[in-house]
């Protein structure tokens, strides 16, 4: 069966940015240099990057050391705002192609390499929900990861 996908027009580089300090910007947030920095670094990563990976590398980027914990609450932040999706499975983050665009994700990830594709498919994710729903669940946020191997690693 065919499902409802997404088609966005997926921006990268600075345009990303702009589209995540705009949409920051519209929940009431303020776009700071910190922010950016870490926006601006888990850009730059092939694969979904753990806090301590944006620490390291916005550590080396600023001069000076910046702490996890720090990392961990702008990542929050920028969850919260639909900037950064969260891969559960890996506890690594994601920079969101569409931040301006809310909806439920669908993550293939590799056991081998670590390359996560993400899925928009509402026939999918909006079974969940209703599934949730029959049961008596009030879903808010559903997380759908598939664990395998990429067609590179197959």
């Amino acid at each position: 069966m065919a499902g409802h996908a997404h088609h966005h027009h997926e921006p990268e580089g600075v345009q990303l940015a702009l589209a995540a300090q705009a949409t920051l910007e519209k929940s009431g947030e303020q776009w700071t240099s910190m922010r950016a920095s870490v926006f601006d670094e888990l850009a730059k990563f092939d694969k979904p990057a753990s806090a301590y990976d944006i620490a390291e590398a916005v550590s080396k980027r600023e001069g000076r050391r910046v702490a996890a914990n720090s990392i961990y609450r702008i990542l929050d932040l920028f969850v919260g705002a639909n900037l950064v999706r969260r891969v559960e499975s890996a506890n690594a983050y994601i920079t969101n192609a569409h931040p301006d665009c809310l909806h439920d994700c669908i993550f293939l990830v590799c056991d081998s390499c670590g390359q996560t594709t993400h899925l928009d498919d509402d026939s999918i994710t909006s079974g969940v929900r209703n599934a949730a729903q029959a049961a008596g669940f009030s879903p808010v946020r559903p997380v759908i990861e598939v664990r395998g191997k990429c067609a590179d690693c197959d």
